[in-house]
């Protein structure tokens, strides 16, 4: 109730911060407004009416104070760049070009105009045209601090992480006021150092400016990754009177609602974006496990292959599908959306045991068994790489002919490694990094080589050099298993705590910390580790449970550790490891024909 009555609050929230860099716009606006009421042929001041409004991301305003300048004399050629930002503003990037295009820019207005004409095209994702835009931006605008925290958002979307530190930082030293540098600065840190770090760079932006929406956004989707959801609630409502009917706001409440359990409210936030994150794939995933939850399975399915066809090597989305299809009563749509994951060596338990029902379903009675006994191992195979679905001899010309083009390079490397030839797909690898040091996706493309190649120094130097440059799971998961595979399991284990320090709110941290605490005897961690994980996915996973009971069990509560390996076994009933532990502790309590029954079904299955 303390959840939705605070969420109530957000969403009724009004009102603004007045003593802001917003409200001296506000009140400069008011000012000019003034001034033309009084002399409407004023021309200075309505340029400065216009500038203001595109301060404030008015784009309307700033067309009609650029046409009304211009309809008392104003020069057509000088104010040509901010009409075409007043039209960027207001999401017409089509009519923002074609106005860049239609006449002369006068030579003092050159840099603002490419700045448009950059930021446009990194809105299209035209990025070739993204980039010769900035650098004539750059050249004649080199000290403007908001236009380099525009260079650094281009670098960033090319995946050049540390270019776009290096803009950002430079448009800091040009304004160590510049709120947006600061938000840039506090979204770039969370990814290279974790989610504390990135908050005192969040605190810095809004110190600057109070009102700046987006800074207070991200600075509540960070405090909900930290598990702060009273903070991010608060920081949410201070953005909600800023940016009224602002999508990612609806967004991160129908989050909080769904970690609530309230899928309802969640549903209901999310229609409230009114189809503008559609194409997201966070909202699509969202949209999937809700529609689920609410039994809406046809709808979820629906959610889950959009997704599935915008991310294809997204694990997470056959998973829902085959859930929202086997939920929906189709056993036959079920098992092929789920064949992907369980043809893998690596497949999960979950998915084989769902596969294993489907099989059975459809009178697939050896499948199914096969399924059955691979999840009873609750051991996962080695990954391997994705399939590339093209003839191989000519992705290799193709990757030949243009070594250095992404596009090119990497499908030529993933089809090296899945024939095995390593050594050529490192060779590829080494000179698609070379000319990209600063992108992290580089460096993991040559750890993955290298990796597979049984080359694992190489392959820890590479993910030391990805994770300086973005320390989250993707390329920490892959250091920690290189580092393992080198022989340091110290060096490995440093690796997970240092990730769960910098993301608390991640699984795959805290399941490993877990293992590893576990390895070392440390009860109480591995408890704190795996409890963790157990209130984000429930009592859904045989080994978490499993590994729960025994380490309740070494401090001597029994009473508990048979609550939930009685869970861990309902969950994996052909697993002989878990009837082993589990007939073990019926026999301390006393429970010996149970214990005997247990055994000699482990003994069967054994056969």
């Amino acid at each position: 109730m303390a959840f939705v009555a605070m969420l109530a609050m957000l969403l009724s929230a009004c009102g603004g911060t007045a003593e802001s860099p917003r409200g001296e716009l506000e009140a400069r606006r008011a000012a000019l407004q003034q001034v033309i009421a009084e002399d409407p042929q004023a021309i200075a001041e309505r340029v400065a009416l216009a500038r203001v409004a595109i301060a404030l991301g008015d784009g309307i305003g700033a067309e009609a104070a650029v046409r009304g300048a211009l309809a008392v004399g104003a020069n057509e050629a000088a104010l040509r760049p901010l009409l075409a930002r007043a039209y960027a503003l207001q999401g017409d990037e089509r009519r923002a070009l074609a106005e860049l295009d239609a006449g002369p820019v006068t030579p003092e207005m050159m840099g603002e105009a490419a700045w448009v004409a950059g930021d446009v095209h990194l809105a299209n994702g035209h990025l070739g045209a993204a980039r010769d835009a900035y650098d004539r931006a750059v050249h004649e605008l080199p000290r403007s601090s908001a236009l380099w925290v525009d260079v650094a958002r281009f670098r960033d979307a090319n995946a050049d992480m540390r270019g776009a530190r290096d803009a950002v930082d430079y448009a800091i030293e040009l304004d160590a006021a510049n709120s947006a540098a600061l938000a840039y600065k506090a979204n770039l840190v969370r990814r290279a150092e974790g989610l504390d770090a990135a908050l005192g760079w969040y605190d810095r932006a809004l110190a600057a400016d109070p009102d700046n929406a987006s800074a207070l956004i991200d600075q509540a989707a960070t405090l909900g990754d930290l598990g702060r959801y009273r903070d991010m609630l608060t920081a949410l409502r201070r953005a909600a009177p800023l940016v009224p009917r602002e999508p990612r706001i609806y967004y991160l409440q129908a989050v909080l609602a769904a970690r609530a359990g309230n899928y309802p409210l969640a549903r209901s936030l999310l229609q409230r974006t009114r189809g503008a994150l559609d194409a997201e794939p966070g909202f699509m995933l969202l949209s999937a496990v809700i529609e689920l939850e609410l039994g809406g399975e046809a709808i979820a399915a629906s959610w889950a292959e959009r997704l599935l066809t915008e991310q294809p090597h997204n694990f997470t989305a056959p998973r829902l599908l085959g859930a929202a299809e086997w939920a929906g009563g189709d056993a036959e749509a079920a098992l092929v959306a789920l064949r992907p994951l369980v043809e893998r060596p690596d497949a999960d338990s979950w998915s084989l045991l769902l596969a294993a029902r489907a099989a059975a379903e459809q009178g697939r009675d050896i499948e199914s068994a096969d399924y059955q006994a691979r999840a009873a191992t609750l051991a996962r195979g080695e990954a391997v790489p994705f399939a590339v679905d093209a003839d191989y001899g000519l992705l290799t010309m193709a990757a030949d002919a243009a070594p250095l083009d992404p596009a090119k390079a990497i499908p030529a490397i993933s089809a090296d490694m899945a024939r095995g030839k390593a050594v050529r797909a490192i060779e590829r690898a080494i000179r698609l990094r070379d000319a990209n040091p600063g992108v992290a996706d580089a460096h993991i493309l040559l750890g993955d080589a290298a990796l597979a190649g049984g080359r694992h120094a190489l392959a820890v130097e590479a993910y030391r050099a990805a994770r300086d440059l973005d320390a989250g799971e993707r390329t920490t998961l892959r250091l920690a298993n290189a580092l393992y595979r080198a022989g340091d399991a110290a060096g490995s284990g440093a690796a997970i705590m240092a990730l769960r320090d910098r993301q608390p709110s991640s699984i795959a941290a805290d399941r490993i910390a877990g293992h590893l605490a576990m390895e070392l005897g440390h009860w109480d961690a591995a408890i704190a580790h795996f409890e963790r994980v157990r209130r984000r996915i429930g009592d859904r996973d045989a080994v978490v449970l499993r590994e729960l009971a025994r380490a309740w069990a070494a401090k001597g509560d029994d009473a508990r550790a048979l609550v939930l390996v009685d869970r861990a076994y309902r969950l994996q009933p052909l697993n002989a490891a878990i009837m082993e532990f589990y007939a073990a502790l019926l026999e301390r309590r006393g429970k010996r024909q149970a214990a005997a029954d247990l055994r000699d079904k482990a003994a069967q299955i054994g056969r």
